[in-house]
This record gives C-alpha cells, sequence and structure tokens, in this order.
C-alpha cells in the first residue's frame, strides 16, 4: 500500500475547472495511470481509492482525475462531448512527468478514456466496470465505444454487473473478472469475501497488466 506523497492541481478546461490528485512514491516510475469516476460519484470509489494506494510503490503514479462538473458540485454528469473536452484539455498535465500515459476510467469515466486514447495517444486503457449497456438493454451496446480504442485495453468487470457481465464482452477482450462484484465492485456477504481481498485482486490484475506493458 502506498505511503506516498498527494499532491492536488486544478486545471482550466472548456468546460471549467478539473482537479487532479496525484499519488506518487519516489520509486522509479514507468507510466502514470489517469483514471477518472462516473457518472455517480467521484474519485472516492472504492477501486480508485485501492488503485491509488497499491500502485505508486510499483512505479506507476495515479492521477485520480474530477471532472469540472464533479469539481462545481453538480450531481449530473454532461453529454459525452463536454466531458471528452475537458479530459483532452487535462490531458498535457498528465503528461507533464513525461511518462507515458494509460487512460482509464470507472463506468462513463472509461468510456471517455476510449473515445480519445488514439487520439491522444494514450498507450493503453483501463476500463473499470465498462458499461457495455444500458441495465436491461443489451441492444443498446456501447462495444464500439471500447474495441475502437486502438490501444491495448483492460476491462476489470464485476461479475454481477447489470452494466455487462464478462461473459457479454466480444471473444479476445482482455478481461479481469471481480467474481460476485456489481458495477461498483461491491460483493454480497454471502460471498465470503471481503472487501479487502476484491480490492486487492483488482490491484493485482491492473498491476500484472501493467507490468506486462512496461515491465
Amino acid at each position: 500500500m502506498s505511503t506516498g506523497a498527494k499532491e492536488t492541481e486544478t486545471v482550466g478546461t472548456p468546460a471549467g475547472e478539473a482537479r487532479i490528485t496525484w499519488f506518487r512514491e519516489a520509486t522509479p516510475a514507468r507510466a502514470v495511470v489517469a483514471v477518472s469516476h462516473g457518472a455517480g460519484g467521484g474519485i472516492e470509489a472504492r477501486d480508485l481509492r485501492a488503485l491509488a494506494a497499491a500502485l505508486p510503490a510499483r512505479g506507476y503514479p495515479v492521477a485520480l482525475v474530477e471532472q469540472p462538473w464533479r469539481v462545481a458540485g453538480k450531481k449530473v454528469a454532461p453529454a459525452p462531448k463536454t466531458l471528452d473536452a475537458a479530459w483532452t484539455a487535462l490531458w498535457p498535465a498528465l503528461e507533464k512527468p513525461g511518462l507515458p500515459v494509460v487512460a482509464g476510467g470507472r463506468s462513463a469515466g472509461a468510456r471517455v478514456a476510449c473515445r480519445t486514447a488514439r487520439d491522444l495517444g494514450a498507450e493503453a486503457v483501463l476500463a473499470l466496470s465498462f458499461p457495455l449497456h444500458p441495465p436491461g438493454r443489451p441492444e443498446k451496446s456501447r462495444v464500439d465505444e471500447l474495441t475502437g480504442a486502438g490501444v491495448p485495453t483492460l476491462v476489470v468487470q464485476g461479475g454481477r454487473d447489470p452494466f455487462g457481465r464478462p461473459e457479454e464482452f466480444p471473444p479476445g477482450t482482455e478481461l479481469a473478472e471481480v467474481p460476485y462484484g456489481d458495477h461498483g465492485f461491491a460483493v454480497p456477504k454471502k460471498a465470503g469475501v471481503d472487501e479487502a481481498a476484491t480490492m486487492a485482486r483488482i490491484s493485482d490484475a491492473v498491476l500484472a497488466w501493467l507490468d506486462g506493458l512496461f515491465g
């Protein structure tokens, strides 16, 4: 678990001010992992915090990105084009350390990372709880966003995620399943797995993938 420094910076975007919270360690760094939140929460999400705690000591500084609508205290996310424009505007701040950048996010944040990865020159995409379709609406597929990322992509998906279970993803998808996990990676008590073990599973899967790319 990281005990490294945490720094916060504000970045102007066409949609307002975004906020980046950096988690770093003194260890030599190999790549920045930038992850944003979803449409229903912020960077306090359990999986984002777990990655911020685990990755920096292994050579991957983590940048947790708060979109302008969240910084402004609004409760409803704007249109995808606005989200993409803000992410694009703050990208130079993520590149500032001079390292390869892995674009990531959870849910709606994963969609942003996929849609913009190729144009921004992201090295890879980390898609946490990718919303493959709205719950109960598999015909409203967003698979084209995922497959169109154009860079190595890891999907971390809960086994009972109503926005898309692991088996619904197309063949060839690099996917780490979180058994019994829902869209927020919460696991029912009857599964006999506590949150710490679930978060460790996520962090270990992401670290193994990153080491395969940058090791």
